[in-house]
């Protein structure tokens, strides 16, 4: 029993480096996961990060959910991070905005209760639009 947890703790890491593409793997009540190397979806949020300052990613986040016509927006912003609550067609959307360095901007989003990585991954190609002009 002990080996086999044993390879399993070592099977699940390599799998993860050798498909490189939409990989989820649930420990208990954990999910992780990768797509294409770009995001990282751990226990309901969606995270990517920009190559943007932390004031633009934040601006960008903001014309992202009135573009996409959220309701009952609440914005909690402090100095190296931000919160965004919000309703898009009844459903709950969060967004993080963390600082990591001055040209490096972390977002993570959940939408739902439980995360519907699908509806994260539009609000986050929304916000990488944005960002590029688009």
């Amino acid at each position: 029993m002990k080996n086999s947890f044993r390879r399993l703790l070592f099977l699940v890491p390599a799998l993860l480096l050798v498909t490189a593409c939409d990989t989820a793997v649930t420990v208990g009540s954990k999910t992780i996961g990768l797509r294409s190397g770009e995001f990282i979806y751990t226990d309901g949020y969606m995270r990517a990060t920009y190559l943007f300052p932390f004031e633009k990613v934040w601006a960008a986040c903001e014309k992202t959910l009135a573009d996409m016509k959220a309701t009952d927006v609440e914005r909690i912003k402090k100095i190296a991070e931000g919160d965004l609550k919000a309703l898009i067609q009844d459903e709950k959307i969060r967004i993080l905005v963390s600082y990591v360095d001055r040209e490096n901007t972390s977002v993570s989003i959940m939408t739902g209760t439980a995360g519907n990585s699908l509806a994260s991954q539009l609000i986050h190609d929304r916000i990488a639009g944005t960002l590029q002009g688009r």
